[in-house]
């Protein structure tokens, strides 16, 4: 059993996070795996990884289902938990790191439950159709049509590569620097004319309820934020981070962790700003800050 658990933890922990957009169900669900694991006589299991697989997507599954009602009720924008995940282990099996991007996270929430496992499964981790029918329990042809309406969604064609672009740690920090200087034209020009800001407080921090949208709001919001951020009591920290497989940037307080920002950028130019400051969605990054 602990050779099981060595062997595949990883893998369990990504699949999970990857189909449930959070790091703290993540870990219950992989947790709760093994222990259910224990009742199997061990000598039986032929393809222990498969079955472990498909033990925790059905878990997944369950989940997603219970927590689709829950974020309908959510208090404004729901966002996925963010992760470090430089020089993390548990993200070794991800056959393309793209696909752990934040902003490909937040596309995952567009899908039905069994859309986003046949689409991880797939596309994350290169399983075959035959394995991906066994673990959903469907037909290799269904998991076809599953995958091809799952890429309809969210916005790739059935023979289109996924590709996402990530900003580099420089480009990051020439943004950071122009907003702290109040460089309003710099800014400006990193920006995307549509660009859009998501900011997930889930009622336990101030955020804005609904998205920023259009250049013009998103500078004034960002460089009103850091005026008043300047003006404030209190140490205030940034640090540039690798999270989701990006650069990320941290916002720190004596506190704590305040906020997490993340961006999806196209072209050279920010499409998507994505402020996660819900702190139930931080406080497991704590232990992993240095």
């Amino acid at each position: 059993m602990q050779e099981l658990y060595e062997q595949y933890k990883g893998l369990l922990y990504t699949l999970a996070y990857q189909l449930t957009g959070s790091s703290t169900d993540a870990e219950d669900i992989v947790h709760d795996v093994f222990l259910k694991i224990c009742d199997v006589d061990l000598e039986l299991l032929v393809e222990p990884k498969a079955y472990l697989c498909k033990m925790t997507t059905n878990r997944c599954l369950d989940f997603l289902k219970s927590a689709r009602k829950k974020r309908e009720r959510y208090f404004g924008e729901w966002l996925p938990e963010p992760i470090f995940t430089s020089n993390d282990e548990s993200f070794e099996f991800v056959v393309r790191k793209e696909l752990l991007f934040y902003s490909m996270l937040v596309l995952l929430e567009r899908l039905s439950p069994l859309e986003r496992a046949v689409f991880v499964l797939r596309e994350a981790f290169g399983f075959e159709y035959c394995d991906i029918a066994e673990i959903i329990g469907k037909s290799e042809v269904n998991c076809r049509k599953v995958l091809s309406r799952a890429k309809g969604k969210i916005g790739i064609t059935t023979e289109e590569q996924i590709h996402v672009e990530a900003a580099s740690e420089e480009w990051v920090r020439q943004f950071i620097i122009a907003l702290e200087q109040d460089n309003i034209n710099t800014v400006v020009s990193m920006l995307a004319e549509d660009v859009v800001l998501v900011s997930d407080g889930g009622g336990k921090a101030v955020a804005a309820v609904h998205p920023i949208e259009s250049r013009d709001l998103v500078t004034r919001f960002l460089l009103g934020l850091v005026r008043k951020t300047l003006f404030e009591e209190g140490s205030i920290q940034v640090a540039i981070r690798e999270i989701n497989g990006q650069t990320g940037v941290v916002v720190r307080t004596n506190v704590g962790i305040e906020t997490v920002v993340l961006m999806h950028v196209e072209r050279s130019s920010i499409r998507n700003l994505y402020f996660v400051r819900n702190p139930e969605k931080l406080k497991h990054l704590l232990n992993k800050l240095v």
